[in-house]
């Protein structure tokens, strides 16, 4: 059975996982959205320790810099150690474990916006999006969770808060990571 090394850093809080199978073997979590680089150096110490397989990263949708901050931790951990890395999409996982006909997930976009995404029979229904609260649709209607569903008061569960790293080795592989805004520094040549 595979050793799995979980990180994702798509929202507010850094999460950091080894997994045997489905099983978690140990979880290190830090709330704060500005402090993923800090603390991913302690808790992959701890994981250097380890005999690990592969390496598994939450791909986003998330703000730039704390995923990129994971990211990047995890493609240098994998390359110091030999491993194979691969991503997931970050909704995905934050999903994983909602039996619900019909539901949405939505982390915290910043700049008072969501990432969100539709789920049905427990798959996602097209690409993750990026909006305000109210332009969701069907709102009223469908079930909401999550951090930024939380934050906004589009619901008051407290479950299903952010992504479930247990979920990472049985999710579709992401290549890229989800950024789902053009980048706020534009070069000098590109202004006008």
């Amino acid at each position: 059975m595979k050793i799995t090394l979980a990180i994702d850093t798509a929202t507010s809080r850094t999460q950091f996982a080894l997994l045997k199978g489905e099983t978690l073997i140990w979880l290190e979590i830090e709330d704060g959205a500005t402090t993923h680089g800090d603390v991913l150096a302690k808790f992959g110490a701890k994981a250097a320790k380890e005999r690990i397989d592969q390496v598994i990263v939450g791909m986003g949708p998330g703000p730039f810099t704390g995923l990129r901050t994971g990211i990047v931790f995890a493609q240098s951990f994998a390359f110091a150690q030999g491993l194979p890395i691969h991503g997931v999409c970050s909704l995905d996982a934050l999903a994983f474990g909602i039996e619900l006909p019909e539901f949405i997930v939505a982390t915290d976009a910043r700049r008072k916006e969501l990432y969100w995404a539709k789920y049905v029979n427990g798959a996602r229904i097209g690409n993750p999006q990026v909006s305000l609260p109210t332009e969701i649709p069907n709102l009223s209607n469908t079930p909401i969770f999550g951090e930024g569903a939380l934050k906004y008061s589009l619901t008051s569960s407290i479950e299903h808060l952010y992504p479930n790293l247990i979920s990472f080795p049985n999710l579709s592989a992401v290549d890229k990571p989800m950024y789902l805004r053009h980048p706020d520094a534009v070069a000098t040549v590109d202004r006008k």
